[in-house]
């Protein structure tokens, strides 16, 4: 029996226990793009109605790679759309007997999320006036979220995070002076303790699903942890997610007092921009030690990829944005 076929007949029987008749799957096909998670397509059709749906599974051995598993993130995204949070309904949750690993259906949201064509394409121009206020109306809806009532979380404050990354960074033996002056800044300038609260941890331009009207869905929950709110913000303005529009700090749409004003709006705490400046220079090093894993993955023969190569040369432009935001 192929994967494909494994898989549908698994999808088969699982839509059947939480559905309640015989489901017909169609239309099953892969997705590309994604770099830990395995994800397809497919069309639920049970009694002449077609539900529109997505897999997310894991690749085998690729579980550990991220922060949750499929399983938490599913039911994180379950209770992130009953706190008001635009994300996909999770109509069930596969189990151990379905026999295809780890993963959960949602529902199909339309809608692009090529960062480049909600940027540049004439159907979002309205909606790019909006989305840096409403990015921060979003936000302040994940960051008052009670950690009680969700899965297992990671706990991840500033100065462990500081470490975690110094540790990476050192293990390859890469001599990068702007890297180490930006890991001394941190360091003087780490936030004392605060409540630690959820943080989605890869909130930005290109996972989201928009629409001509805004922001229909927030996708891949992968990363989110309990940490300093302000993380997500300042991730938010990192520059490598302006796609080129480096006048438009968020997300290459919209300008940082608007991120601030809707974030406050929707009962986010008071915004110090020195606080956010602190996580946007943490995310910008941060995503230049992600695009070294990413280069040693391939140079490694771990797994040879044009793209893991190409990502691998991007450390260059993090220094000069950390020039940048440290000058």
């Amino acid at each position: 029996m192929t994967l494909r076929e494994r898989i549908e007949e698994a999808l088969g029987a699982a839509a059947l226990r939480h559905f309640g008749d015989p489901v017909k799957i169609e239309n099953l096909r892969p997705v590309s793009g994604g770099a830990v998670g395995e994800t397809w397509f497919f069309d639920a059709v049970q009694g002449g109605q077609r539900r529109e749906l997505i897999l997310r599974g894991s690749r085998p051995g690729r579980e550990g790679s991220h922060l949750l598993t499929r399983t938490s993130e599913a039911q994180l995204q379950q209770r992130a759309l009953e706190a008001g949070v635009p994300v996909a309904p999770v109509p069930f949750i596969l189990e151990e007997r379905d026999g295809i690993g780890a993963g959960y259906v949602m529902e199909r949201i339309p809608g692009e999320t090529i960062a480049r064509k909600i940027l540049r394409d004439e159907p979002y121009r309205e909606a790019r006036t909006r989305l840096a206020r409403r990015c921060g109306e979003i936000l302040a809806r994940i960051h008052s979220m009670d950690p009680a009532r969700l899965p297992p979380l990671q706990k991840m404050p500033a100065g462990e995070q500081i470490q975690q990354f110094r540790q990476i960074y050192l293990a390859f033996g890469e001599d990068l002076p702007v890297f180490d002056f930006a890991f001394r800044w941190l360091a003087d300038h780490a936030p004392g303790e605060s409540e630690l609260r959820l943080v989605h941890g890869d909130f930005r331009n290109g996972n989201f699903i928009v629409g001509p009207e805004g922001i229909r869905a927030v996708l891949d929950w992968e990363l989110a942890h309990l940490g300093d709110p302000l993380e997500d913000l300042g991730w938010l303005c990192v520059n490598s997610w302006r796609f080129g529009n480096l006048d438009e700090p968020v997300g290459g749409f919209g300008q940082r007092e608007d991120l601030f004003r809707g974030y406050e709006s929707a009962g986010g705490r008071k915004i110090d921009p020195d606080a956010v400046h602190f996580w946007e220079v943490f995310g910008t090093l941060k995503w230049g030690i992600m695009c070294l894993i990413q280069g040693f993955t391939h140079l490694s023969g771990a797994k040879r990829s044009v793209e893991l190569a190409a990502i691998g040369r991007r450390p260059s432009e993090t220094e000069i944005d950390l020039l940048n935001l440290l000058s």
